[in-house]
């Protein structure tokens, strides 16, 4: 009876601090599903005064052209996402099972953008790509997101093949396995989980681009969160409320179908050990 009494506050305290969280998290959300279709919201007032269905219908409408900057956005973080998670799967394994000559300066690099400030960075791949050529097209924003977004998927795909080890692959190539048969069907199935990790870490970077987008984008490609800024910065709150909730929605619908793919991987991998 004396633990039980014990553990009864560790528990009221545990659930009063996930209320907490939950409320931290769910609390800003909230407000700005409100403001989208909010007129008037004065302080201190603890409800909207009045509302109004401005901020969707200019959304939607002719001149804003949501639909087409959203369907561009999450192209475009799509794109990164596949380029990074291919290109940080590459460096993860090297960093992670070979030893050789310039392994540091490979690690080096691969976290540079980490270690340069985020202004000084953007404004150095402005001037390479305008030289490049790539300056103001997709591929150029693309190529660009995913210098930022390379480290954070990097150093997933290194710690999953440290932790996940060679022992697999090696005994599939014992069995007979080609190299291509054996990414396929060793490597790449067993590190879904942390593949799909880096992906969506990648995409949610490049989705909530702005500065870099700007400057490498220099106005001619459009995303989501570079049409919205202007609002935020004017004062704005009811155009730029309704295009966070659509901002928020589209980047849960991703997340929705990453978490889909994980499932469906997982189940098939268990049905093939359960034979």
């Amino acid at each position: 009876m004396s633990r039980r009494r014990e553990r009864r506050p560790a528990r009221a305290v545990a659930r009063a601090l996930v209320a907490l969280q939950a409320l931290c998290v769910l609390g800003p959300v909230a407000i700005i599903v409100v403001w989208a279709f909010t007129a008037s919201w004065p302080w201190p007032s603890l409800l909207p005064e009045t509302l109004s269905a401005r901020g969707i219908e200019e959304l939607f409408g002719p001149a804003q052209r949501a639909g087409e900057v959203l369907g561009d956005s999450v192209g475009i973080a799509l794109a990164t996402a596949a380029l990074t998670t291919a290109v940080a799967t590459l460096a993860g394994r090297a960093l992670s099972h070979y030893r050789f000559f310039g392994r540091e300066a490979l690690r080096f690099a691969v976290l540079l953008p980490f270690l340069i400030p985020a202004t000084v960075f953007a404004m150095g791949v402005q001037v390479a790509f305008i030289r490049a050529g790539l300056a103001g097209t997709v591929a150029g924003v693309v190529l660009a997101h995913s210098i930022v977004a390379l480290p954070y998927a990097a150093l997933i795909m290194a710690d999953a093949m440290e932790a996940a080890g060679s022992r697999l692959e090696e005994q599939a190539r014992v069995c007979g396995a080609g190299g291509a048969r054996t990414w396929l069907t060793v490597i790449l199935p067993m590190l879904s989980p942390s593949l799909l990790s880096a992906a969506s870490m990648s995409y949610i970077l490049s989705f909530s681009q702005y500065f870099l987008t700007l400057l490498v984008g220099a106005g001619k490609v459009k995303t989501l969160a570079l049409v919205m800024f202007p609002y935020l910065a004017s004062g704005d709150r009811t155009i730029a409320s309704a295009y966070g909730v659509v901002f928020i929605a589209a980047t849960l619908a991703v997340f929705l179908l990453f978490e889909v793919l994980l499932r469906k991987q997982t189940a098939r991998e268990i049905d093939y050990f359960n034979g």
